[in-house]
């Protein structure tokens, strides 16, 4: 059973064949967001109000230091996943390459800002 019409078959519109891989890759970020989200609300919710010094000194220590760089790199890895779909969707031609790149290289920006901000806390 064919699903490809005459013209998407002689255009070479198919499956991209990653659909799948795509999926259990979300799924599982969304998984490890499900467990993360409500330990990071928990340690950063610890932290809020208090003097400089405190915080200082919490985030010093190494689980509340270890579950904000997992929010970070977790969190900020899953929304480039979404919106990389999303320019894939909506975006053709050489835009699409460079909107690619672009949205990437923000998110890989902002997980090594966000860590070395952690880790100037932390050391």
């Amino acid at each position: 059973m064919a699903y490809l019409t005459d013209r998407k078959r002689a255009q070479g519109l198919g499956s991209g064949r990653q659909g799948t891989h795509h999926h259990w890759q979300m799924m599982a970020s969304s998984l490890a967001l499900a467990f993360i989200i409500p330990a990071f609300v928990i340690t950063f919710g610890i932290g809020l109000g208090k003097p400089y010094e405190e915080v200082l000194a919490y985030f010093s220590r190494p689980v509340p230091a270890i579950i904000m760089a997992l929010s970070v790199v977790v969190i900020i890895n899953h929304a480039m996943q979404e919106a990389l779909v999303a320019v894939e969707d909506y975006v053709h031609g050489t835009a699409q390459k460079i909107t690619l790149m672009v949205v990437k290289g923000v998110s890989f920006t902002l997980i090594a800002t966000g860590l070395f901000a952690i880790a100037r806390l932390a050391l």
